[in-house]
């Protein structure tokens, strides 16, 4: 059972087979809606997301906010690569 103030609460279950059988005892994605109220940050060398959270939200355990704002930039990675170095991603509100 999940928490109600648990960022999954809207996900759906997975459906069953054709017999009504559970396949897989899980979640699917759950949607993430537009970012908004952003801050862009310019990512340096040594860069990770939860001292980023840290940074900007005073709690590196909403990270995963900023992945949902650059899912395809970021793609769930904590330290961002050196090669990222220079490029912009976006900081959203840490409460929608």
């Amino acid at each position: 059972m999940l928490s109600k103030k648990s960022r999954y609460r809207d996900a759906l279950p997975f459906a069953g087979d054709s017999r009504g059988e559970t396949v897989f005892r899980g979640l699917r994605a759950r949607p993430i809606g537009a970012a908004t109220g952003v801050v862009e940050h310019e990512v340096k060398v040594g860069d990770r997301l939860d001292r980023l959270a840290h940074h900007y939200y005073n709690d590196d355990r909403l990270w995963w906010r900023i992945v949902d704002a650059n899912p395809e930039v970021l793609f769930g990675q904590l330290l961002l690569e050196s090669s990222m170095a220079g490029r912009v991603i976006l900081i959203p509100k840490a409460r929608e």
